[in-house]
């Protein structure tokens, strides 16, 4: 079969596998990365377009991280700065010392040892990302903090690559000179990125966002640009996506941003599973099953205690150290690549090769049982963790400062939906306004305003609905605001909603759909519809 074959072909097994996950109630990722090692050379034998599959499963990669750049302020990851060090490094440390002991006590050479305790220290920021993101946990106080100490795995893991690469060069000072060269190139990156976040993208966003599909690939353009340029500058490519996103975390689009790609992250992922299913080299790993069970238990149960204890220390609250202890509960793809980088360089053989292989299948499949199911085991060990919390935990972190909890939010700031919006900001509501046009907001608009498209089914989750007793939509697209209904109703608001209508027979389909309101802005003006509004509040 040519490419594009293999890839309809992979496509099918992973639709089959994600059926069969969920009519068995498995996690989806577990059926994903089982399409995967289905698809593979040691089983059906479909994947050959290897290239191809990595290359989307990259593309992918740096758009999870991009979306995940876009949530955090620069001011949050200053406040993160020092949990993320702490736990990341003494993780690192403990993982590595103690991995290195088991490794030794096995019969393993020290060489092999040293990079069997180095690869069991990395945890995988993709599928941890992909998993909070799914429980919507990303932008709580654990999930910040484990991304935080997972991209301090993802600088370790490059300065460890730049290691192993560098042992080579004979020449005096090689290794000296790697370490300098990278950390020169680190910092004009970091200091290239912020100049253009700064003063280039905020002019430029605004200017592109006039054309909704094409702020949009301006933004896929920037994430996989800068995720090629760190690669060539000896950084992960995750590196760059993430920054990227950083990059616009600031600006007015990034929620808007942030919706619209999450279709497309979703789907170009499916392939970073199936090349991770396929890396699997299941015949080696069977050979090592009884010390791969040996480090798989080391890596799922010690690396959440010592992330309990560094966070306890720090004064965090026992069930924040404990969902954010459990992300590091299984190794990283970065684990493999590592370990194989070894046997190039005549390091470490194929019985290491198959050795972390297994822990990575084992400990992947059983760490995402447990981040989804941390809420159930959390409130079976609780009496049990109290002992990794101080008597009075002092440690949080504020990321509500620029939060709105508006009563009111208006979709759609056109004439009539700018009416809207003043008049109930002179009635004293709170007011959030969401549109996608910049060019309908005035210099002088005082009400907080978010950049959302009313037709992404995932906007419901970009609003804070949490008081919201109405929300308006004067877009007057009875599709549209059928859509709109539906995803509000799917997401859980309770609230009110009223939608705009052209005529009477989209009036009372609006209504059967599930609005309680629907008005026509030709035949009416805003003061009726207000007046409703306060009324029915």
């Amino acid at each position: 079969m040519g490419a594009f074959e293999q890839i309809a072909a992979v496509l099918f097994v992973c639709v089959v596998a994600g059926a069969l996950a969920t009519l068995l109630r498995q996690p989806l990722l577990v059926g994903l990365i089982a399409a995967g090692i289905a698809v593979g050379p040691e089983a059906l034998g479909l994947v050959e377009a290897t290239e191809e599959i990595e290359l989307l499963a990259e593309i992918g990669i740096a758009l999870l991280l991009f979306v995940v750049g876009l949530k955090l302020d620069v001011r949050l990851v200053q406040r993160l700065g020092p949990v993320a060090l702490a736990t990341g490094l003494g993780q690192v440390i403990f993982t590595s010392a103690f991995g290195y002991l088991i490794a030794t006590l096995l019969g393993f050479a020290t060489v092999q040892a040293i990079y069997i305790a180095v690869a069991l220290t990395f945890s995988s920021t993709i599928i941890i990302v992909k998993l909070l993101t799914d429980k919507r946990e990303l932008d709580e106080l654990h999930g910040r903090i484990a991304l935080g100490f997972l991209i301090v795995q993802d600088i370790v893991v490059v300065l460890a690559m730049i290691a192993i690469t560098a042992a080579g060069d004979t020449g005096e000072g090689g290794l000296a000179r790697e370490f300098a060269g990278i950390a020169l190139r680190g910092v004009l990156l970091l200091l290239a990125v912020a100049a253009i976040g700064t003063w280039v993208l905020p002019r430029v966003t605004h200017l592109l966002a006039r054309q909704s599909e094409l702020l949009v690939l301006a933004a896929v353009t920037w994430a996989v640009g800068l995720a090629a340029l760190t690669h060539v500058l000896g950084f992960s490519s995750e590196v760059g996506a993430f920054l990227a996103g950083m990059s616009l975390a600031s600006t007015s689009y990034r929620e808007a941003l942030s919706g619209r790609l999450s279709t497309l992250r979703d789907f170009l992922l499916v392939f970073f599973f199936i090349q991770l299913g396929t890396s699997f080299e299941l015949t080696a790993a069977a050979e090592q099953i009884p010390a791969a069970l040996l480090f798989s238990l080391f890596v799922l149960v010690g690396n959440p205690i010592i992330v309990l204890v560094i966070m306890g220390l720090l004064g965090y609250r026992k069930k924040v150290a404990f969902k954010a202890g459990l992300t590091v509960a299984q190794i990283s793809e970065f684990s493999l690549i590592l370990v194989a980088l070894g046997a190039a360089q005549g390091h470490v053989g194929t019985d290491v090769i198959g050795l972390v292989t297994a822990v990575g299948l084992i400990t992947i499949t059983a760490s995402t049982y447990l981040i989804y199911g941390s809420d159930r085991i959390y409130a079976r060990i609780e009496p049990l963790l109290r002992v990794f919390e101080r008597r009075r935990p002092t440690a949080s972190i504020d990321f509500d400062e620029r939060t709105v909890e508006p009563s009111h939010v208006v979709i759609g700031l056109g004439r009539f939906g700018r009416t809207v919006c003043a008049e109930l900001e002179q009635r004293g509501d709170d007011v959030l306004g969401v549109d996608w046009d910049p060019r309908s907001i005035r210099d002088d608009w005082s009400i907080p305003v978010l950049y959302g498209d009313a037709e992404d089914p995932d906007l419901p989750e970009q609003l804070p609905l949490q008081r919201t007793r109405w929300v308006v939509s004067t877009l007057r697209g009875r599709d549209t605001n059928l859509a709109l209904v539906q995803a509000l109703r799917r997401h859980g608001y309770r609230g009110r909603i009223a939608v705009a209508a052209d005529d009477e027979g989209s009036e009372q389909a609006l209504v059967e759909g599930g609005a309680d309101l629907a008005i026509r802005p030709l035949h009416v003006a805003a003061g009726p519809l207000l007046e409703r509004l306060h009324d029915d509040a």
